[in-house]
């Protein structure tokens, strides 16, 4: 599971500089989630093979009592708490405020990893910049510029030293892990009640720490899964209890975590932005995805239609998941969705032999050739898969970097056609293919102009001069008289 980083200070110190700077592998921002009432930002990045993730939670201020500043600092609390490495930002210009103190002593009373970056250090010496910071009692001041970039390595590397390298995972136990994800109150509780059901055969329930998603193993038509419960399941005697208790953190890890996602939505209540942003983290993050649009039971047709023709509109941008209707209180549509986890997880882990790649992507230009691009017409010549989960297919050619993308989701259409890749997301890569004979001209180039270069030189804008034996030559030649006809 990715470890999570949350960058707390007072506002103004360039929290959001710095969130930016550590999420610059995937495009700066991710997602906006939005919290109680404020959003909090959140990004993937990378450090060699180490991914994390980013959590941005604006000005945070631990004594306010009431208005926008109080629910900011609820938010930063619970993010804290959560959090397996904290990033306190100060500002090394304006040296340390009461409002930092506070801060500090909030962070010591959390028991949480800190580090203290002081930012805005560029042009500084360092030493001198971060020596009054020592007096918040967190360790030894980092000194950084989060807009030029400098220090922010040594930051990470401190922030992730007790992170081990990723292990590839694949899926060696056989367990399909199903993480269950939605805002409150959605029915993720009764749905998780229903799939561990009077049938269950649980090998084992193994929650973490307080902060972490719980993962329980069960069975299922004979096939086995892991589910990772982000609704707060509790265990006590032989009856599963669930306390729906929306954690954003522990909700982007178990996606993180998961090889598929269901994504739970309220029939009976509007697609809310923060249901969207959850749909958008779990494309970004290339997880399978099915759709649950919950307490279906008891509508009206004509209201059916309706929340159908909304959710096409709102959720387009995942039009690659299947949507169900279920019902998890009474039970129905479980087996329907659960047969689409397993047909996303068939088709997020699928291998894409490169011949079949290769002729449906010849089959697709043959169909529709790329648009021109000025004198030039893209030339697509083979394609193979670079990776699984989410499936990556490589595609070489010539002036790729032309093609629109309104072809490239041609193609992506066509692909999953062709290899039934229902409920995954899928990442198609332009590789321009180098001329190999480039290297090879230059040698031809040089002896070519050897064998002229073998040759007498003439300056240029000069006669050639006549030699000796032309000038004899052209004296004895006898000359015409004067006058002579």
């Amino acid at each position: 599971m990715k470890p999570s980083i949350v960058l707390v200070g007072r506002p103004n110190v360039g929290k959001s500089t710095l969130f930016n700077r550590l999420t610059r592998t995937r495009d700066a921002l991710v997602a906006d989630i939005p919290g109680l009432t404020r959003d909090r930002h959140y990004g993937h990045g990378r450090l060699g093979s180490k991914p994390y993730l980013v959590i941005d939670t604006g000005g945070f201020e631990p004594l306010a009592r009431d208005g926008i500043m109080h629910q900011m600092a609820r938010q930063a609390e619970q993010a804290i708490d959560e959090a397996d490495v904290v990033i306190l930002v100060v500002d090394g210009r304006a040296g340390i405020t009461g409002l930092d103190k506070e801060i500090a002593n909030r962070l010591r009373q959390s028991g949480r990893p800190v580090l203290v970056a002081v930012n805005k250090s560029e042009g500084m010496t360092h030493g001198l910049v971060v020596a009054d910071f020592h007096e918040l009692g967190l360790g030894a001041p980092v000194a950084i510029s989060a807009t030029h970039g400098e220090g922010v390595r040594a930051l990470i590397d401190l922030a992730l030293a007790d992170y081990p390298e990723p292990v590839d995972d694949e899926n060696e136990g056989g367990a399909v892990k199903v993480a269950i994800v939605g805002r409150p109150n959605v029915g993720k509780s009764t749905m998780i009640n229903a799939l561990l059901g009077e049938d269950r055969v649980i090998a084992f329930d193994q929650p973490g720490t307080t902060r972490d998603a719980i993962h329980v193993d069960f069975e299922r038509g004979g096939r086995k899964y892991t589910l990772i419960d982000t609704a707060g399941l509790r265990r006590r005697g032989k009856v599963f209890e669930t306390i729906e208790k929306f954690s954003v953190i522990k909700t982007l890890q178990a996606i993180e975590d998961a090889h598929v996602v269901v994504l739970v939505l309220d029939a009976r209540q509007d697609i809310s932005d923060q249901d969207a942003h959850i749909a958008a983290f779990i494309h970004e993050s290339g997880r399978a995805l099915v759709v649950a649009v919950n307490k279906w039971d008891g509508l009206d047709p004509y209201l059916r239609e309706q929340i159908k023709r909304a959710l096409e509109s709102q959720l387009a941008f995942i039009d690659f998941a299947r949507f169900h209707y279920v019902s998890a209180l009474r039970g129905q549509g479980l087996e329907p969705l659960f047969r689409s986890v397993d047909a996303a997880y068939k088709a997020a882990t699928a291998d894409l032999p490169t011949p079949q790649l290769t002729r449906a992507l010849i089959d697709a230009v043959a169909r529709q050739a790329p648009p021109r691009s000025g004198l030039f017409r893209p030339k697509l010549r083979y394609a193979h898969q670079g990776g699984r989960n989410p499936p990556l297919i490589v595609i070489h050619g010539n002036a790729l970097d032309k093609i629109p993308e309104s072809y490239r989701r041609y193609l992506e259409r066509l692909f999953r056609e062709v290899f039934n890749l229902q409920g995954t997301p899928l990442r198609i890569q332009f590789n321009v293919s180098s001329n190999p004979f480039a290297d090879k001209k230059a040698p031809e180039v040089k002896r070519r102009h050897r064998q002229v270069g073998d040759q007498p030189k003439v300056a240029a804008g000069s006669a050639a001069r006549p030699t000796a034996a032309r000038k004899e030559k052209v004296a004895a030649k006898p000359r015409r008289p004067s006058g002579a006809r």
